[in-house]
C-alpha cells in the first residue's frame, strides 16, 4: 500500500538544483490545446488522489492552467490510501461520483488490470497510448491488460534508502558518514546489529527506528517474488521473502529497537521533530514527508545513505481515467503532460517523487539536497532503482501487505507473540477475500 506523503511544499534544493528545475520546467512548457466540451469552452477537470502526489505542491497544476486558460483543475485528497481505495470501490460499483482522473497505488494495479479493466478507459482510445513508452519496463507493463489495453499512466516509483538523524547518531557515538554507514548496514542483519550499538548508548526514549512495519515493508520490497508467484498464485504464507522479513522485523521488536509507532498517525508525525527514532526505511517520496513533518528545524539533522541490499521499491502510482469521466480527452491530455519526463524531473527536485521516466532519471542523477546535508539523492535513489528486479504484482498485494503490517503492530503494541500474530495476518487475508 502506498503511504501517505507530506502535504507541505519542500525546501528548495540549492542553486544547482533550482537551475535544473527551471530548465526542465521550461522544456516541459509546451503542450497541446485541450479540446472543449462544456458550455462557453470552459472545462473543469476533477482529480481524486490519495496522500500527496505533489502536482499541486510543485506548481504543476498552475503551470498547466496558464498553458490552457480554458482548463480549471480541482483536486480532492484522501490521506489514507486504504480509505481512498474503499471509497473508490464503492464508486466504481455504483457508477457515480468518480473524478475525471483517479489515482491508483501500485499494490492495486494487478487487481484493476485483472478484475476491473471494464471500469477504466483504455488510454489508447484517448490518443495517449504511448504515455508509458519512456518508463522503466516493469512500470509500464504492470498497467497493461493481456489484450493490450493501457489503463493508466505511470507516475513515480519508490526506490529505497535509509534516512537517519545525524545528531542522534553523534550523541550515541555512532559514525555519521553515509558511505561508512551504508557499508555497516549492507544487510538487514547489519542494520539490526548497528541498532543494538545505538540502543546501548542512546538516551532513554530514543529508539533505533520507528516501527517494525516500516522495516518489513522495505525488506519485502526488495524481492522479485513476495506475495504472489509469477503464475499469479498467492504464496504469501510460504514465501521466503515474507518469512525472512517477518523474522527480522519481530527480532527488531524483541531487541527493543522499535519506537512502536503506527505509521501515518499523529503520534508518528510528531516523532519526526521530537527525535523519538534515529533511522527510517526511506523510499524516495519519504524525503518530502520528513521535511513536512520535521520542518525547518530538522534541516541538517537528517541525512540519507544507501540501505541494506542497496535496492528495493516501496510505493509508486498511476493516473487513470474512469469510463464515466465527464471530460476524458481533456483528462488524458493533462495526464500525459503531468507524466512527461520534464514534469517528473520537476517533481523530484521539488517533492522527492522519484521518476519512473528513464529520461527524467537521467536528468536528476546529480541532484543533491541541502536539507539532508547535501546528500546525493539523485545518485542514491537512481542506484537503488537500477538494481531493483521487476517485482511480481498480485491482485491482493495491498490487502496482504496491510495484514502483515497490522499484525506486526500487534507484536509491538499489545505484546502478541509473533507466531500468534502471523496466524492473525493469514486469517485477516482470508477474511478480506471472503474466506
Amino acid at each position: 500500500m502506498r503511504p501517505v506523503r507530506a502535504r507541505r511544499s519542500t525546501a528548495a534544493l540549492g542553486s544547482a538544483v533550482l537551475a535544473t528545475a527551471l530548465l526542465v520546467t521550461a522544456c516541459g512548457s509546451s503542450g497541446g490545446t485541450g479540446s472543449t466540451d462544456s458550455a462557453g469552452g470552459k472545462v473543469t477537470l476533477t482529480v481524486d488522489l490519495f496522500g500527496t502526489f505533489g502536482f499541486k505542491e510543485a506548481g504543476l497544476y498552475d503551470e498547466y492552467m496558464k498553458l490552457h486558460p480554458n482548463i480549471t483543475i480541482k483536486q480532492t485528497d484522501t490521506q489514507d490510501e486504504g480509505q481512498y481505495w474503499q471509497a473508490l470501490q464503492t464508486k466504481l460499483a455504483g457508477g457515480g461520483g468518480l473524478a475525471d482522473i483517479q489515482g491508483l497505488e501500485v499494490g492495486r494495479v494487478a487487481s484493476v488490470v485483472q478484475k476491473q479493466s471494464d471500469k477504466f478507459t483504455d488510454l489508447k482510445t484517448l490518443g495517449i497510448g504511448d504515455v508509458n513508452d519512456g518508463l522503466v519496463a516493469w512500470k509500464a507493463a504492470a498497467i497493461k491488460t493481456p489484450d493490450g489495453k493501457v489503463l493508466g499512466a505511470g507516475t513515480d516509483i519508490g526506490p529505497e534508502a535509509i534516512c537517519y538523524r545525524t545528531d542522534l547518531f553523534k550523541a550515541a557515538g555512532l559514525p555519521t558518514d553515509r558511505t561508512e554507514l551504508a557499508a555497516k548496514w549492507s544487510s538487514w542483519q547489519g542494520y539490526l546489529d548497528l541498532g543494538k550499538q545505538y540502543a546501548a548508548k542512546a538516551e532513554a526514549g530514543n529508539a533505533w527506528t520507528d516501527s517494525a512495519a516500516g522495516m518489513f515493508t522495505a525488506e519485502v520490497g526488495q524481492q522479485k517474488v513476495r506475495y504472489a508467484d509469477e503464475a499469479g498464485k498467492p504464496v504469501y504464507d510460504s514465501s521466503d521473502a515474507v518469512k525472512t522479513a517477518w523474522a527480522d522485523s519481530t527480532k527488531l521488536v524483541a531487541d527493543g529497537l522499535s519506537a512502536k509507532l503506527a505509521q501515518w498517525t499523529p503520534e508518528w508525525n510528531k516523532a519526526f521533530s521530537t527525535g523519538k527514532f534515529a533511522t527510517l526505511s526511506c523510499p524516495a517520496w519519504m524525503i518530502g514527508y520528513i521535511k513536512g513533518q520535521a520542518g525547518d528545524t530538522g534541516s541538517g539533522k537528517w541525512d540519507i545513505a544507501a540501505g541494506p541490499g542497496r535496492t528495493g521499491n516501496w510505493g509508486g502510482s498511476y493516473l487513470a481515467v474512469p469510463r464515466t469521466a465527464k471530460h476524458p480527452r481533456e483528462a488524458a491530455e493533462l495526464i500525459k503532460w503531468l507524466n512527461a519526463k520534464e514534469q517528473q524531473a520537476t517533481l523530484f527536485t521539488k517533492q522527492g517523487s522519484f521518476p519512473s521516466s528513464t529520461g527524467a532519471q537521467a536528468a536528476i542523477k546529480d541532484v543533491k539536497d541541502p536539507y539532508f546535508n547535501n546528500a546525493p539523492i539523485g545518485q542514491i535513489f537512481s542506484e537503488s532503482a537500477n538494481a531493483m528486479p521487476a517485482q511480481v504484482l498480485g491482485t491482493d498485494d495491498g490487502v496482504i501487505g496491510k495484514a502483515f503490517t497490522d499484525a506486526l503492530g500487534e507484536v509491538e503494541r499489545t505484546n502478541t507473540a509473533p507466531d500468534a500474530a502471523w496466524k492473525h495476518a493469514l486469517d485477516n487475508v482470508k477474511k478480506a477475500n471472503g474466506n
